[in-house]
């Protein structure tokens, strides 16, 4: 794993220095959109509504509009705030781990001790497992301020993000307020009915069912010969000057294909769906959207005589 954010745990005079890993990745098959026509590649580019020419990344700003103003905040702007320039997880208080409602748990994180002795780690690890309560931390990352419960897993610190409470919506349905009346047979079979399904929870038992078909359902298109050459689904480039623009990671994934095709023939069949190389996000980048790429979706690609082990998911608790 690389670590995203690096900084220290701070509670009292105590100064625990650590590295920030996601916890969590997502197993989804990443698939890319085409034309049913032709199977070509279907680009999204950010266009300035001005000139209409395609605006590279590193040329946007963020802007708030009042519905009359419009406020520009260039990177420089976001950058000198005091909250995005600290480095510190501040421990707010301590609380009984009974009080975090599961509803306002987010995105995950591990901590790893990042000094030459760990025992500042370890103490707060002990110290929280003694005493059976979760730290409420704040801290921040990628130009937001986070409410964040520091808890154990096993030997390690865990960091998980939590929902402000205006973000947490208010379950208001009138149906609920009608007096219904339960009898206590009905309950006593009802309770029977739970104690038969009941077991001790193992999220190794469960695996994501539609990935593992639509997997399967990849594997026998490619065996069968139902695919195209990658390299077949980029259209041609026009001159950089006024047409499309090709970012710099597809230009390469499409010469090597190329390559490949020219040195294997046939052999090189299609590619299968991979993980898109911009989950660098958290979450290597809060800009990452599937949805919004700024130049193409771009695809690695995994060899169509080996068959992808399906993964199991674990449901967060």
């Amino acid at each position: 794993m690389r670590s995203i954010w690096k900084g220290a745990l701070t509670f009292g005079l105590v100064n625990v220095p650590v590295k920030v890993y996601s916890a969590t990745e997502d197993h989804d098959v990443s698939l890319h959109q085409v034309h049913n026509a032709d199977g070509g590649r279907i680009r999204y580019q950010r266009i300035c509504e001005i000139d209409g020419e395609v605006v590279p990344y590193a040329d946007i700003d963020r802007a708030y509009d009042d519905g009359d103003r419009t406020v520009v905040l260039t990177k420089d702007d976001l950058a000198s705030l005091p909250s995005e320039r600290s480095r510190e997880i501040d421990v707010v208080e301590f609380v009984p781990s009974e009080q975090i409602d599961l509803l306002t748990l987010d995105k995950a994180y591990y901590l790893e001790p990042d000094s030459s002795s760990p025992k500042s780690y370890v103490l707060l690890r002990k110290t929280l497992e003694q005493t059976d309560r979760t730290a409420i931390v704040r801290f921040s990352l990628r130009q937001k301020t986070r409410l964040a419960a520091l808890r154990v897993r096993g030997d390690v610190l865990v960091l998980q993000t939590l929902l402000w409470a205006d973000e947490v919506r208010e379950a208001a349905f009138p149906s609920l307020d009608e007096s219904v009346r339960i009898s206590a047979k009905e309950l006593e079979l009802s309770a029977s009915l739970v104690e038969s399904f009941s077991s001790d929870f193992d999220p190794a038992a469960f695996t994501d069912e539609y990935q593992e078909e639509l997997r399967t359902l990849i594997e026998a298109k490619l065996e069968k010969g139902d695919a195209l050459d990658t390299s077949e689904t980029f259209g041609e480039q026009a001159d950089t000057d006024g047409g499309e623009v090709i970012d710099l990671m597809e230009a390469l994934r499409a010469s090597v294909e190329r390559s490949r095709a020219a040195r294997g023939g046939s052999s090189g069949g299609g590619g299968s769906a991979s993980r898109s190389s911009d989950d660098a996000d958290e979450d290597g980048g809060s800009e990452k959207s599937s949805a919004k790429k700024s130049a193409s979706t771009s695809t690695a690609k995994k060899s169509p005589t080996k068959k992808p082990a399906a993964k199991k998911s674990a449901k967060a608790s």
